[in-house]
């Protein structure tokens, strides 16, 4: 049967028929039963524990069995195992060297993000992004608007003198700010200095690249990203970096 595109699609719908009555939509927490994608009490559960607690319930609980045909269960197993598991361990349709084309080209991605050691620093590090989220959080991170990460709260100060700085707050406590400007340049303050501290209300991230891009650039853009797992980058005498594994 395999784990790709059109298994893990199938499995959603079978998900979404016969499972939501007590779990959530997409793997989500319901009103009777917990999120199955997220929740680090089944994310080490083997494939087999999942269909065998699908097919046959668990006794003295509301989970019951159910009667569905095994290779049905089993497209229900794959779409739980790629929400739950890492991006990187997902099949991801789409071509990584046109999807790195999109990241430094039209989707503008390195102006605030650093992948392999080359971009900016007002974002994350994508380096190893593969590894450290699901596809659903990557996929929703550019389409959806999500909560600011630590350390990446955009944030406008205004000093006593009238300057003006924008930027990301990376250390803030009662008595001073670090933050770091759009032209990735670090500042100090302390709270005596400034006449304002305005934080931002939403996150830097762009969150239309569905919308942006055209299908098969966005497509790319995830299958790109998804791959990006322990990378490193090799660099030559001569400054330039090549992207290495």
């Amino acid at each position: 049967m395999g784990t790709g595109p059109e298994v893990v699609s199938a499995g959603h719908a079978l998900y979404n028929r016969t499972c939501t009555a007590c779990h959530g939509i997409d793997g989500g927490e319901g009103e009777r039963a917990p999120a199955l994608v997220g929740d680090r009490r089944f994310f080490r559960l083997s494939e087999n524990s999942i269909f065998d607690t699908i097919r046959g319930g668990i006794p003295g609980t509301a989970m019951p069995p159910f009667s569905l045909p095994d290779d049905d269960l089993w497209r229900i197993v794959v779409f739980i195992r790629a929400m739950r598991g890492s991006a990187s361990e997902t099949d991801v349709p789409g071509n990584a060297q046109q999807g790195m084309a999109v990241f430094t080209g039209k989707g503008g991605c390195m102006q605030c993000h650093t992948l392999n050691g080359r971009g900016g620093s007002i974002g994350p590090d994508l380096s190893n992004v593969g590894a450290q989220v699901t596809l659903k959080h990557l996929q929703e991170s550019l389409t959806q608007e999500r909560p600011i990460p630590a350390d990446y709260r955009p944030v406008k100060v205004v000093t006593r003198e009238g300057k003006t700085v924008e930027g990301i707050a990376k250390n803030e406590d009662a008595f001073s700010i670090q933050m770091l400007d759009y032209q990735n340049k670090l500042h100090l303050y302390d709270t005596n200095e400034l006449r304002q501290i305005v934080p931002g209300k939403t996150s830097l991230m762009p969150h239309n690249y569905d919308k942006v891009l055209t299908a098969q650039e966005y497509q790319d853009l995830v299958a790109m990203l998804a791959r990006q797992v322990h990378t490193t980058l090799h660099v030559h005498q001569d400054g330039e970096g090549e992207v290495g594994r």
